[in-house]
C-alpha cells in the first residue's frame, strides 16, 4: 500500500480512501468468499470492512500495517455476516455418474477439489477463517494471531483443530459405503 495514501485518508481525504479501497477490493471478496462460501453474505462482509475502516481509520497506528489492518476488520465483518446468517440446512444429492468419456486427470482433480469444498463447507466459520489467513493469504502465525487479537499459542492450537476437522471430514466422507446389493437385503 502506498503510505501517503494512507496517511491522507487517516486525514479525512476520500479520493485517497477510495483509491486504497479500489486497489484492495479484489483481494477483499477473494478472501471474504472463502471465510463466507456465499457470494451475496461475502460482498455484504466486504461492503461492512470498507464501511468500518473509513470510520475508524484515525485509529490505525501505523500507516505501514494498513493491510494486515484491514484484514483484521474482514475477518471480524465474515464473522459477524455469518452470524446474522445463522445456520442454513444444505442439501446435497448424489448424482449418478455420467458415461460420457472424461480424461482421467480432470476427473480426478474434478473429484479431489470436489471433495475437498464439501469438508471445507462443513467446517465453523471461524476454522474457515483460520485456513484462509494462514494458506491462502500465506500469512505467518504471528500475522495471522494478530489478525484475529489472540496470542500465537492460540492460533497454532485453533488451526491445528481446523486441520483435524477438515481431515476428519474428508475422511468421513470415504468411509461412507455405497449402497449395493449386499446392503440391500
Amino acid at each position: 500500500m502506498d503510505r501517503d495514501l494512507v496517511v491522507r485518508a487517516r486525514a479525512g481525504d476520500r479520493d485517497a480512501f477510495s483509491q486504497l479501497a479500489t486497489a484492495s477490493i479484489g483481494r477483499l471478496n477473494a478472501v471474504a468468499r472463502l471465510i463466507v462460501r456465499d457470494d451475496g453474505r461475502a460482498e455484504d462482509a466486504v461492503h461492512d470492512a470498507l464501511v468500518d475502516a473509513w470510520l475508524d481509520l484515525r485509529a490505525l497506528r501505523e500507516p505501514d500495517r494498513f493491510d494486515a489492518w484491514l484484514n483484521r476488520i474482514l475477518v471480524h465483518a465474515c464473522q459477524d455476516v455469518a452470524r446474522r446468517a445463522g445456520r442454513r440446512v444444505r442439501l446435497e444429492i448424489p448424482l449418478e455418474p455420467t458415461h460420457e468419456p472424461v480424461s482421467p486427470d480432470i476427473q480426478y482433480s474434478n473429484a479431489l477439489s470436489d471433495q475437498i469444498e464439501r469438508g471445507f463447507r462443513r467446517l465453523t466459520i471461524d476454522q474457515r477463517t483460520v485456513i484462509v489467513l494462514v494458506y491462502y493469504l500465506d500469512l505467518p502465525l504471528t500475522d495471522a494471531a494478530a489478525t484475529l487479537g489472540v496470542p500465537v499459542g492460540t492460533m497454532k492450537s485453533r488451526l491445528n483443530r481446523s486441520l483435524t476437522a477438515l481431515r476428519a471430514s474428508l475422511e468421513a466422507d470415504a468411509r461412507i459405503p455405497s449402497l449395493g446389493a449386499e446392503h440391500l437385503a
